[in-house]
Order: C-alpha cells, then structure tokens, then sequence
C-alpha cells in the first residue's frame, strides 16, 4: 500500500489555490469543534489559515476522498507533525473504515498519547476487529501510557468475557468503577458471556440508573433468553428512546416470541414514536416466524410511504418476510426491486422457492446468482439441498453437495449433511442416509440422528429406528424428540407395547411431546389454535362449521385415515380425534372470518399428517378457495383439491 506521504503529495488532483478557497468558504464560525486534545493559538497560519480551521474542517470531512485531500493540505504545509492534526485525521479515518491509513498515522506519532491510542482502539473495535483492538491496549499499558474511562469503555467492546473480567480488576485499580459508560461496558462483557448474575449485580450498585444503563441490562436479559425480566424493567423506564423499543421487539422476536414483538411494535407506534430501520427489520423477523401477511405487507407499505430505502438488507428481509408468509409473489416482486443484489437477497429468494417446493425456480435463481458473479455461501447450499429434498432430486442433490467443497472450497457443515440426510431419507433411501451420517468425522449432531429416525417413522423401519435411539441414549445425546419419534414409529405399526414403554420412560424422564398448534391472521391479528381448542371466543361458530365441513366431505366420499392415529383407541374415538386437529380449526376460523373466494394462510409448528392434508384438499376443492398451509417442513399450496407438493413432504 503506498504510504500516507506519498498518497498525499499527489493532492488527487486538487490544486494548492483550490483547496484554500475551499477552506476559506467555509463559515467557521457556526461550526461547533468537538477538539479532544487542546490547540496552542500560536501554532503556525498557514495564508491566513490557522490549524484550528483545518481541525473543524477535518471534523466535517464526510467522504474518504475529501478527507485525504485536506490531508494532502496538511502535508503541503508543513503540518503533518501536528499533534492535534494528526490525532484528528487518524480518528476520522476510523470513523470512515479506512483502517489502513489510521494505523499508518500511529506508527508516525512520536510517543502516543491516550488519545490517541483511544481512536485507534475504538476504530478497530467498532469494525469488530477485536484481537487488534486489544493488542493496542496492552501496547499502551506497555509504554506506561494511563488508559481514562473512555479507553477502558472502548476496549472493553473488544474484549470476551476472561480478559473482561481481567479489565474489571483494571478498573477497579484505576478508580473508575463509578463511571457510567465504563460498568455499563462491563455488564455488556458480562452478558454476551452469559454470567448474567454478576451483570446484575454491576446493574444493581450503579448510583443512578439512566437510558443508557437501563438499555444494556434489558439487552443482556434478551440475549440470553430472560425476556420476562427485561420486560419488568422495559416497563419500568420513565423514559424510552427508540432503542430501548429496538432490543424489547428485537429481544421477542428472536426467542420464539413474535406475537409479543407484533403486539409491542403496535404499543410503539401509540406511544408516537417512529421506528426506524432496526425496528422494522425486528418486525419483518416476527412477521414471518408467525405468517402475519397483513402485518407485513403494512410494514412493506410504510417503508415505502417514509421514503425508506429498500437496499439489499431490508430488501432481503421483506423478501423473507413474504415467502414465510406465503406470498412469493410478493416476495419475487421485491427482490426484482432490489438495485445491488448481493449473496444474502439471492438466498433469501432460494430458500424461499425451496421451502414453498418451487425446486427449479429456486436452481434457476442459484444460476442467475452464479452467472452475475456471486459467489453462493454456506446458507445458499442449504436453499438448494432443501429444494432437491422437497422434490426426491436424489441425484441433483448430491451433485450440489458435492460441489460445495469440490468447486467452492466449502466444507460442509452439519447443516448440510442434515439436508442431505433429509433427502435421501425421504427418498427411501434410509441405508444410504445412514452411511452419510456415520462418514462424518466426529459424532454427528443429535439433529442429524432424529432427521433419520424421522425418516425411520416415515417409512416405519423399526430396526433401524431403534438403533439410533440406542445409540442417543448410550451417549446421553437422547431428547424429547427422540422419545416422540421412537412412540410414533411403534404406534406407526400397531406396536401398542412399545408405545406404552416408550411413554412410561417420557413419563419418568418428564419429557412431554410438542403440542399441534396452528395459526391464522385475521384483520392483522394472529389467532392460534390447539386440538380440541375451546379457548376462542368464537369456539361456538367455529365447530358449527367443522360439523358443516364433515358433511362436507362425507358426501365427497373422504374416509377417515384412522390408521395414523398414533393412540391405542377404538375407531370411532380416532375419528374425532382427527376432525379436532389444530390446522381444520384454525380453517374453520378462516371460512366464517374472511371474504368468500379469498385465500386462508395457516401456519402449523408440526408436520402436517397425511389425513389433514387430505381433507384441505377437499375443502380447497368443494369451496373453491386457496388455502396455503406451512407446517414445520414446507409451504402447501391446496388448489382445487390438489396439492403443490405432489403428496411428497
């Protein structure tokens, strides 16, 4: 790299009388100087032009290419030895992401000061380089040089949490413990290493207790999952700023909450404050994980009304957003919207095509991606192994698995085996799908084995299914999922036995199974539904029409495919266990809650049995509407009585 005298010497083309006109046109005089380091006023004037201006101008620099020409002023003049100049250009290469230039401005200052190693240390640590961050630390603490609170505040962004505690000692030492940016640094160590206890505790014996403070302790309860406890005290500020909001949403829709994260960004907006671009990327999040159509294309429609640029980050995010929400076509209209497409848009659409089972839509989309010369990444081969799953392309898949690290040099990670496990498994191909796994080098995740075991149930291979779960439970690796599976793979072949032994050990073990929960959204409200639900408060209507809709199909010939029922019951019994299924309630819901002829999204937490697939069929048949289903594998999309997914899932 050429050096920063070399650099500037060449002025980039800016001439000596240029450059001083444009210092001189500028109203000094309403510019408010945020100087760190004080200026000597009998520093040397250049034409007139005293340091002092040219530290304001560098402060207003807002572009690499216009602060390297008043460093090439600098240097003209004489002044590059200037501390105050110098310290000020190197900061504000930090706050551009020019690294390089800065780092070549320390390695030129004579005996630093804690200034100065303050901005170099906070340009590395905010561009998460944190292992440079904290070697310039300990540098300083080499050359004697005192760190002051804002120096302790910044490295401590860089620090995991054993150097952080380390710091603590340091701070303590220093006598800085009270201050405020410096404990609130500290409870961030403490948090992101999930000793949340002694995060409290720092939390607990501040003195006072502001916006800033109150906001790290609510995001490091939300990191680690204690929601109830940040919204105790989300609900006991006197004040929020938008952030404070920001980490609550933010906080629910990454921990599985996405109604609360819907029903707080709503209390947002009465409570008149404007979200911006964190808070509406949080709400898409939630939007998705739940299918609130509505909901989000209301976000979509706000983003555009504000003038909100739609770049590939929050292109990608509504992209996913539809796609998880049933609408592809919403979600392809974005994405063609979208000006500078990069890897993260195109995978959003890929994995949108593959989940919804558009398997050459979504390997056209990966070779539009490779044909403008982006590179895929890891979660673009999860799309395309998804996609080849959802439709049995056995050979296909193992084409693009192979490909990964053969063509692309990336290993495949779990992730990918699990996808592959996935399709041959569901290709019938269960001693194939054994090999893959056992060829890993070391054990393989206990996801890994349940997708296998899944696939056992599917195609009831009782040996097989019962040594893997001999094997889970040999190494302790056995969960809830493993027991369900294991009953739902005896009950598959009328093992009532087994059944039985299976559920007294979930018993003793206290492992319960996962309940069938299905939702829809109606008038931007998400309703959910249990089997057997009697909670709603149209519980009376929605079973007048379950007791239509089996007239329904009664007369279209439908019988019960009692069979699945994984319960040792009589027939009748089975029945109506069957007619009382979360996804027919939750259809149900939506024939006496929506306009006749429009289409009823339901999202479903399990995959969906193969009698309830069978009645949606019918009912989109006899009622002449879509209904799109997503359960916890794919999107299926029922059109007059017949099925996207071809009776494959």
């Amino acid at each position: 790299m050429e050096s920063i005298t070399e650099l500037c010497l060449v002025s980039h083309g800016v001439k000596l009388s240029e450059m001083e006109e444009l210092l001189k046109s500028e109203v000094m005089s309403s510019i408010s100087a945020s100087t760190v380091l004080p200026l000597n006023s009998n520093t040397k004037q250049t034409n007139g032009l005293q340091p002092e201006r040219l530290a304001l101008l560098i402060n207003k620099s807002k572009s690499i290419k216009q602060l390297r020409q008043i460093h090439a002023f600098v240097i003209r003049h004489g002044l590059e030895s200037h501390p105050v100049l110098n310290f000020k250009l190197l900061r504000s290469y930090c706050s551009l992401g020019n690294l390089g230039h800065s780092v070549s401005l320390f390695n030129r200052t004579q005996k630093p000061s804690v200034y100065v190693y303050t901005a170099i240390i906070h340009g590395h640590a905010v561009n998460d380089l944190h292992e440079q961050a904290f070697l310039f630390y300990v540098q300083m603490l080499s050359e004697d040089v005192e760190p002051n609170a804002f120096t302790l505040s910044t490295v401590l962004k860089a620090c995991q949490l054993e150097s952080g505690k380390s710091l603590h000692c340091q701070v303590f030492k220093l006598g800085l413990e009270s201050d405020t940016y410096v404990r609130t640094a500290l409870m961030d160590v403490y948090t992101k290493g999930g000793d949340i206890i002694s995060a409290r505790k720092l939390f607990d014996t501040m003195p006072e207790h502001n916006l800033v403070s109150l906001t790290a302790m609510i995001t490091g309860y939300t990191k680690n999952g204690l929601l109830d406890e940040a919204r105790m005290l989300f609900d006991g500020m006197e004040e929020r700023d938008v952030v404070s909001w920001n980490v609550m949403i933010d906080g629910y829709a990454q921990n599985g909450r996405p109604n609360d994260a819907l029903i707080l960004f709503r209390q947002m907006l009465q409570a008149k404050l404007k979200p911006n671009e964190a808070t509406l990327l949080a709400v898409l999040s939630a939007c998705g994980q739940v299918g609130a159509l509505e909901s989000g294309r209301w976000i979509h429609s706000y983003i555009q009304y504000n003038g909100i640029p739609v770049d590939a980050r929050m292109g990608s995010a509504l992209v996913d957003m539809y796609c998880k929400c049933g609408s592809l076509e919403g979600a392809r209209m974005v994405f063609d919207g979208i000006k500078d497409k990069d890897a993260v848009a195109f995978n959003s659409m890929i994995v949108g095509y593959a989940s919804h089972g558009f398997s050459q839509e979504a390997m056209e989309m990966f070779n539009n991606m490779r044909g403008i010369g982006l590179l895929p990444t890891e979660i673009t081969f999860i799309g395309i192994l998804n996609a080849c799953a959802h439709a049995g392309l056995v050979s296909e898949g193992w084409g693009v698995f192979n490909s990964m690290k053969d063509l692309y040099g990336i290993q495949p990670k779990v992730e990918h085996y699990g996808c592959m496990v996935n399709l041959l498994g569901r290709a019938g191909q269960l001693e194939e799908a054994y090999k893959l796994v056992n060829s890993m080098n070391n054990d393989a995740d206990p996801v890994l084995w349940g997708t296998l075991l899944g696939a056992c149930t599917l195609h009831r291979k009782i040996h097989m299914g019962e040594k893997i779960v001999e094997f889970l439970i040999e190494r302790g690796l056995a969960n809830s999922g493993t027991y369900v599976l294991l009953s739902n793979l005896y009950a598959s072949v009328g093992n009532w036995d087994g059944v039985a032994r299976v559920r007294g050990m979930m018993k003793q073990s206290g492992v319960l199974k996962e309940p069938g929960c299905s939702s829809i959204e109606v008038n931007n409200k998400v309703h959910e539904f249990l089997a057997g639900d009697l909670k709603h408060p149209k519980c009376k209507e929605i079973y007048e029409m379950l007791k239509e809709i089996n007239g329904w199909l009664k007369a279209h010939g439908y019988l019960p495919q009692t069979e699945i029922v994984l319960h040792d019951i009589g027939d009748s019994d089975k029945e109506k266990s069957l007619e009382f299924h979360s996804e027919r309630l939750a259809i149900a819901f939506g024939l006496i809650s929506t306009q006749p002829g429009s289409t009823i999204k339901i999202v479903k937490n399990l995959r969906v049995c193969p009698d309830c697939h069978s009645v949606t069929k019918l009912i989109s048949k006899i009622t002449g509407r879509k209904i799109v289903v997503r359960d916890r594998n794919r999107f299926h999309h029922f059109v007059d009585g017949s099925c996207s997914c071809g009776d494959y899932w």
